[in-house]
């Protein structure tokens, strides 16, 4: 639905628009099944929501700090949230944005699948809104990190996101976890 090749070239669907496919930039539009095959493919695995988690948050000096490389909202966001380019990037770039452990884009650019089932955490009690949340406990998978789309201030390393692993019209694309032996 969001890519086709034309002749030898690639082409990605970016809402009205087809264009070719910049090598350098997160790719986007890819539904949960597709980011574990491609996982297993580069002999990796999608991280779990607790170790996304974990890599956003290292390090971070004060507990309520909103964002992996520190602090509150800043305006503007140095993340490519809020549209502010409008599309996907080199995941290399916006190193203001790094971890405490050199992860990049941890936040925006494009939502991060994991391989957690969405639930509840413990002691969760439905708010005043009950088809929020509590009817995808168990067939959603939870992302992380938020996109381009975005908006700063609801995005923080705490924040959940979830869809069902099928899903393609997400701005959802992938991060690589490998599992270290002793």
């Amino acid at each position: 639905v969001h890519w086709r090749r034309d002749g030898t070239i690639w082409l990605a669907r970016s809402f009205d628009r087809w264009s070719p496919i910049d090598a350098d930039h997160a790719m986007v539009h890819v539904s949960a099944y597709e980011a574990e095959a491609y996982a297993a493919y580069r002999g990796a695995r999608l991280p779990t929501e607790a170790e996304w988690e974990y890599a956003a948050r290292w390090g971070l000096p004060d507990p309520d700090d909103r964002f992996p490389w520190g602090g509150g909202l800043e305006a503007p966001s140095p993340a490519n949230l809020d549209l502010a380019i409008g599309h996907v990037i080199d995941p290399s770039a916006l190193p203001e944005t790094d971890t405490r452990a050199g992860l990049r884009q941890m936040l925006g650019n494009v939502w991060e699948w994991t391989s957690t089932t969405f639930g509840p955490y413990p002691g969760f009690e439905p708010g005043p809104y009950k088809e929020y949340s509590q009817p995808w406990f168990g067939d959603h998978r939870v992302l992380r990190g938020g996109s381009y789309a975005t908006r700063s201030r609801l995005v923080s390393t705490r924040w959940r996101n979830f869809y069902t692993p099928d899903r393609t019209d997400a701005f959802a694309g992938i991060r690589l976890a490998w599992s270290v032996q002793p």
